[in-house]
């Protein structure tokens, strides 16, 4: 089991390598950031409710905590389920302990791009946003345990789904449904307070309250629910969804690489063929 866990940290590390050399393999993301700047430049003249605060510097954080989501939820997702359309996790489960190093190997790869996502837009965010002040240990373990909540179930995703297309598409659905309910581009304060409740149990929202506590001065908070910046109910509420995802994750991914064989990798191909890619 640590040969494998080694390989596959040695795997994920030069996937990445590659990954960096490769332009498009960047596009899509650089498109995402740049729509992103995009909004906080429209925003960056308006100010919170009740607050001196710019309204740019409320979502430059929330959208951070948006790229921990998307970076890890939807590109585990994707990616493993486009390499059981390919072959890739069957030749992996034909070796000792195969499924254990592609696991860790993508888990690096999509931790380190998240990341990298990250760095680059808030870079490119505090050109526009001045009001910021960075505590870096909170931010830290934000995105470290924010990547650990997000991780497991987009592989859970990616393992149920039947092909890559049916798992982007969920995984869109899933997120742009809490990005609409989690304060992303609008207050959570203004909504209904049924669907603050709501919220609230899904980590959307705590990732983007965690990185405003980290980035924004504490007189933000004003701008939060309950006027406070509550922490340790972030870390709790992040903190199940990793341990929940940890639990879960194993067993239907040993579930889903007994069921793959040279027929069902086949079947996938006629499929992809089927719809002209």
């Amino acid at each position: 089991m640590s040969a494998a866990i080694r390989a596959g940290l040695a795997r994920g590390i030069i996937e990445l390598r590659h990954g960096l050399a490769d332009f498009q393999e960047w596009a899509f993301n650089l498109i995402v950031i740049g729509s992103l700047v995009v909004v906080l430049w429209f925003q960056r003249d308006s100010t919170v409710e009740g607050t001196t605060l710019p309204l740019a510097a409320l979502t430059l954080p929330s959208l951070a905590g948006l790229m921990i989501a998307y970076g890890g939820f939807l590109a585990m997702s994707s990616s493993l389920a486009y390499d059981r359309e390919d072959g890739t996790l069957l030749r992996a489960k034909a070796t000792p302990n195969g499924i254990v190093g592609y696991l860790v190997s993508r888990i690096v790869y999509t931790a380190a791009t998240a990341l990298i996502t990250i760095v680059v837009m808030l870079a490119a965010g505090r050109i526009i946003v001045d009001d910021l002040t960075v505590d870096w240990l909170v931010l830290a373990w934000v995105v470290v345990l924010g990547l650990a909540s997000v991780l497991p179930w987009g592989a859970m995703i990616g393992a149920r789904t039947r092909s890559s297309a049916s798992s982007t598409g969920l995984t869109f659905l899933i997120l742009g449904g809490l990005v609409g309910i989690s304060g992303i581009f609008y207050p959570v304060t203004a909504m209904p307070g049924w669907l603050q409740a709501v919220a609230q149990v899904f980590p959307m929202y705590w990732l983007g309250h965690g990185v405003r506590a980290a980035l924004l001065p504490d007189a933000a908070a004003a701008a939060e629910l309950g006027g406070e910046w509550r922490l340790w109910q972030a870390a709790g509420v992040i903190g199940a969804w990793a341990v929940a995802g940890m639990l879960l994750a194993p067993a239907v991914l040993r579930r889903m690489a007994r069921r793959e064989s040279g027929s069902t990798v086949q079947a996938s191909k006629q499929r992809i063929m089927s719809r002209g890619y």
